[in-house]
């Protein structure tokens, strides 16, 4: 009994943990979609309402886990910012994408296309024809 609890809890732990380095490795470029199909600048709270509309039922980027991207973006300056008062309650932040940014989804796109083609590929078995 002991072992299928310590099972479930292992596999639980194992989908957590890639779980989260799936979303921490595309939420740059998810981030950086949805501001360059924006028509105005965007706040977290509206760029999470996308995200969660978007989503369906998957387990995606969390409010609180959008934040440290976000400034990580502005930080490398694919993001720019401005904070504005807000009648129904603290200031908020506005992020919108720079053209250094819109250089940068150009490219990671094409590596997504890619990196998605080749995982596509590999899950399917289509490679193993190759090596008999």
């Amino acid at each position: 009994m002991w072992g299928n609890k310590k099972n479930v809890d292992e596999t639980e732990s194992a989908d957590k943990k890639f779980q989260k380095e799936l979303v921490s490795g595309v939420a740059a470029l998810v981030l950086l979609s949805i501001l360059n199909e924006a028509k105005e600048p965007m706040y977290g709270y509206q760029i999470a309402k996308v995200i969660d509309g978007q989503a369906e039922d998957a387990a995606v980027l969390k409010q609180g886990a959008l934040y440290p991207v976000l400034r990580s973006l502005e930080s490398s300056g694919l993001l720019e910012s401005r904070v504005e008062p807000s009648v129904s309650g603290p200031p908020r932040r506005y992020y919108q994408i720079t053209e250094l940014g819109r250089g940068t989804l150009a490219r990671w796109r094409e590596m997504w296309n890619q990196m998605r083609t080749f995982v596509d590929t590999v899950m399917k078995g289509e490679g193993n024809d190759k090596e008999r």
